[in-house]
């Protein structure tokens, strides 16, 4: 086997050891994830995760590595708009892809709140955690700043929060079973961002 092949070996048993540990944190809870049931639940010999992952750490990072790529693959950030590319361009881009997480991929949200939580307690996945959620914000920073908001990180965070909050509702909260449409996505985003640019940008642009 070549040095090629051989990383890639490596790179698809990480991406099943991970992927295994998300669907443990969404069907049992932070309690359900050991070494043990991530080689079961991922049909590996024991001892596999533990060779990859020797700490709880080491688990639960390789965890929020692969939560943030399959987050990133499903709100599409490298689909985001040139920051010229004016309101509309972006209020389809943010509408499409929260729909698409809401609609197909709740899974990914439970895992993230398990995640979150334990972050919590853990000062050191705490800083790790943070650290790769910058993959998510810093675009919508400049974003902000590209449609001329006086306050991009401000704004950004407001917007970040709004999407936050709307995901909790309606994957665990009281709108689990009323998840708006993509329309409805679209005229929350444009309320949103009208009232932080204060009309600078308009459908037309």
């Amino acid at each position: 086997m070549t040095a090629r092949a051989t990383a890639r070996a490596g790179t698809a048993r990480a991406d099943l050891i991970a992927d295994a540990a998300l669907t443990l944190l969404v069907e049992r809870g932070m309690r359900g994830l050991t070494h043990r049931a991530v080689d079961e639940a991922a049909g590996l010999p024991q001892g596999s995760t533990s060779n990859y992952a020797r700490t709880r750490q080491a688990l639960l990072e390789a965890a929020v590595r692969r939560l943030a790529d399959r987050e990133a693959q499903v709100l599409s950030v490298a689909e985001m708009p040139a920051p010229g590319d004016g309101l509309d361009g972006l209020l389809d881009t943010l509408s499409l892809a929260l729909h698409r997480y809401l609609t197909g991929h709740r899974d990914l949200l439970v895992a993230r709140y398990e995640l979150g939580l334990e972050a919590t307690r853990r000062p050191e996945l705490r800083a790790f955690y943070d650290d790769t959620g910058r993959r998510f914000r810093e675009p919508l920073t400049a974003l902000m700043r590209a449609a001329g908001s006086a306050q991009p990180e401000r704004h950004a965070l407001s917007l970040v929060a709004w999407c936050e909050g709307l995901m909790f509702s309606c994957a665990v909260g009281s709108f689990h079973s009323a998840v708006p449409s993509r329309e409805e996505l679209r005229a929350g985003f444009g309320e949103l961002l009208s009232g932080m640019l204060g009309g600078h940008l308009t459908a037309e642009d």
